[in-house]
């Protein structure tokens, strides 16, 4: 695309890039596939007349949420086969995105797994209607359904959401406190130390891809999330780094084993402490970390 950047097509797209592929990514959960939706996008709009275009961004976000679509329902056939628990592919992110707190929810792994259980359109829907704020005309035409149909959609998505998302959205600040807790914690080998900062009712999602060692089923409770994550740092013989980092919009720790990444864990906080860890090490979700630029993401 550098060798067109005065085309008015190019510019547009690079304008609305980061916004096309939040939509992606929000609808499907993987970067690498939200990356593949964006070259869909490009390789159709660079054939659209832009004359004929009234709202340029809303034909962009017509076409990636269309092409997002076809991927989701491949990918939940992918997901049916998948060894162990499944967990959206961690996005580094720039810090301010984690002072926004209606965007840094938008794409935190607790609302992604949310998402989830949610039909393919029915996700679109609410991706597009309560994370961009897209008009129900406008979602109509990206899922081929009438506005009144929309609407209903909507309201039965932003019911079910409701029903699972977590209880309160807490800031950045209060999160990082939480996770330095907690990281101190799992450096030092200390189980009491784990066991303050974690709540009593904790889950533990952990996803290996059947590639790496996870836990296959959630681990539920923080003596048992205490044990198992001193448990299992402690087999490593390899040299072990935690260090904090920016994931999904909020606060996170990137993991490294002899100085190659491991895995990233993020956190669901509430109340100044963690009531969900999430600890992905399929090297498939990890390997676009080394070389991506923290994402600002609209």
């Amino acid at each position: 695309m550098s060798d067109h950047a005065t085309d008015p097509a190019t510019e547009t797209f690079v304008a609305h890039r980061n916004l096309l592929f939040t939509v992606a990514y929000e609808m499907l959960g993987s970067a690498a596939d939200a990356e593949d939706v964006l070259q869909e996008t490009w390789l159709r709009w660079v054939k659209v007349d832009l004359g004929e275009v009234r709202d340029q961004r809303a034909y962009l976000v017509r076409i990636t949420t269309r092409q997002a679509l076809n991927r989701l329902r491949s990918l939940s056939r992918r997901k049916e086969s998948y060894v162990g628990q499944w967990l959206p592919e961690p996005l580094l992110t720039a810090p301010d995105v984690a002072e926004d707190v209606e965007l840094a929810e938008s794409v935190s792994m607790a609302l992604m797994l949310v998402l989830e259980t949610l039909s393919p359109t029915e996700r679109a829907v609410f991706v597009l209607r309560e994370a961009f704020d897209v008009s129900y005309e406008e979602i109509a035409a990206a899922v081929d359904k009438s506005p009144a149909a929309v609407r209903q959609i909507a309201h039965r998505a932003r019911r079910h959401v409701e029903a699972r998302r977590p209880r309160e959205v807490v800031s950045a600040s209060e999160t990082r406190v939480a996770l330095e807790a907690f990281r101190r914690a799992l450096e030092t080998g200390d189980p009491q130390g784990l066991l303050d900062v974690l709540a009593p009712e904790v889950v533990l999602m952990g996803d290996g891809g059947g590639i790496k060692q996870a836990a296959l089923r959630p681990i539920i409770g923080a003596d048992k999330v205490a044990r198992f994550m001193i448990g299992g740092l402690g087999k490593n013989e390899l040299p072990i780094t935690v260090a904090p980092t920016v994931a999904n919009g909020s606060p996170a720790l990137l993991v490294r084993l002899d100085g190659e990444i491991d895995g990233v864990m993020a956190f669901r906080v509430e109340d100044a402490r963690i009531t969900g860890l999430y600890y992905v090490r399929n090297p498939q979700k990890l390997s676009h970390l080394e070389h991506e630029t923290p994402l600002t993401l609209r």
